[in-house]
């Protein structure tokens, strides 16, 4: 294994990470605002990639189609946050574990009955389609760009969260909701409005990465399972333990897939490689059983 491989790899990884984390900072921020678990945070990754494949399909540009996909995925969140999300936000976690789960059922069937069980592939834009050299290593400019974003993004979530009064009111009524509501504020409205950017993180998570892998049915589902692995071992409400679990997650998922079959052997490799975050997971737990970030609650 070369230097340029493993420097390589070690782009893929942080990439990865990047791309997780804004997926787990959605599943950590509903949770923490809201005290809601959020089972179907995997569809609106899902169902992004699908609006920004039509409307690429549809425009030729991506600037319109990131702006279609975006603008379409806020409006159907605030539409599920007020018939399906507001009801259960004092209610049971298992209430609202059942109603999330049934919303990713009617998702995955629904983008099927619409654009079929056949992937769908989205191009990249020519502008993107390069390569940046980094030393000795070619690396795809797109997947630069994907890091940059989410870096961006990943500042710009933390500068709301720990710099703004809206922020202050996210981390306020996340404490005691009947309080904030005291002071004036509407818990509703700042509930919807979490919600929504909740879902824009994930949509934006599965525009970037829709021109890198098929888009079908259900792709978000695997991508929600690695997120609740990187919220639990982040720690559950934590917005840096996303970031260090998204990360964590990320190298021991790419390093394993790489090196472990070398290592033990393709089979051993592989289901050791397949396993790795899990175990990553349950040691996190034994150490920390609220996560590494996290606090008891």
């Amino acid at each position: 294994m070369s230097f340029a491989f493993l420097a390589e790899q070690s782009f893929n990884a942080l990439q990865l990470g990047l791309m997780l984390f804004l997926m787990a900072v959605g599943v950590t921020l509903a949770f923490g605002t809201m005290r809601l678990i959020n089972l179907a945070h995997g569809s609106f990754f899902m169902l992004a990639a699908y609006f920004y494949a039509y409307f690429m399909s549809q425009t030729k540009s991506a600037v319109a189609a990131w702006l279609g996909a975006l603008v379409g995925l806020a409006a159907l969140a605030i539409v599920i946050e007020r018939l399906i999300i507001r009801p259960l936000y004092l209610r049971d976690h298992l209430e609202q574990v059942l109603a999330t789960f049934g919303l990713i059922l009617v998702f995955n069937d629904l983008v099927m009955m619409i654009w079929g069980r056949d992937p769908v592939y989205v191009p990249l834009p020519d502008v993107l389609s390069g390569h940046v050299m980094l030393g000795e290593i070619a690396y795809p400019t797109y997947r630069l760009i994907i890091t940059a974003v989410a870096i961006v993004i990943g500042l710009a979530i933390w500068y709301l969260i720990a710099r703004t009064r809206t922020g202050g009111l996210i981390r306020a009524s996340a404490d005691n909701r009947v309080v904030v509501q005291a002071l004036g504020a509407n818990v509703d409205y700042l509930g919807a409005g979490v919600f929504a950017l909740v879902a824009l993180l994930a949509g934006i998570a599965g525009i970037m990465t829709a021109p890198l892998i098929a888009v079908t049915s259900g792709m978000g589902d695997s991508v929600l399972i690695q997120s609740l692995v990187v919220v639990i071992i982040g720690g559950l409400g934590s917005v840096i333990g996303a970031l260090v679990g998204a990360l964590l997650v990320a190298f021991v998922e790419v390093f394993g897939r790489t090196y472990l079959p070398f290592a033990l052997g393709n089979t051993a490799g592989f289901a050791l490689a397949n396993m790795s975050i899990y175990l990553l997971m349950a040691i996190t737990l034994v150490w920390r059983p609220f996560g590494i970030f996290g606090k008891p609650r």
